[in-house]
């Protein structure tokens, strides 16, 4: 059972990997990022690693994304500003 969580999880993982490469928004590559860090934390729970999901889940699955999301807002408004 535990070999097809994981095999379901790396599939998960090659899928919004692919996605995120492909994605040309930046918010939406930011979105699926976090999307990617939040699966990448499930296959490191089911191999059975916690202390690195949740470091995943941390910077992976929220900071990242986070600070990506606040630099394209902050990039957007000076763009409106110089027009």
């Amino acid at each position: 059972m535990a070999d097809v969580v994981i095999v379901v999880a790396l599939l998960l993982v090659a899928v919004a990997a692919t996605v995120a490469a492909l994605v040309r928004d930046p918010v939406r590559q930011a979105l699926v990022l976090a999307v990617l860090g939040i699966v990448l934390a499930v296959l490191f729970t089911a191999v059975q690693a916690p202390d690195v999901a949740l470091s995943q889940l941390a910077v992976g699955g929220a900071l990242t994304p986070l600070l990506l999301l606040l630099s394209v807002r902050k990039i957007k408004r000076r763009k409106g500003r110089e027009r």
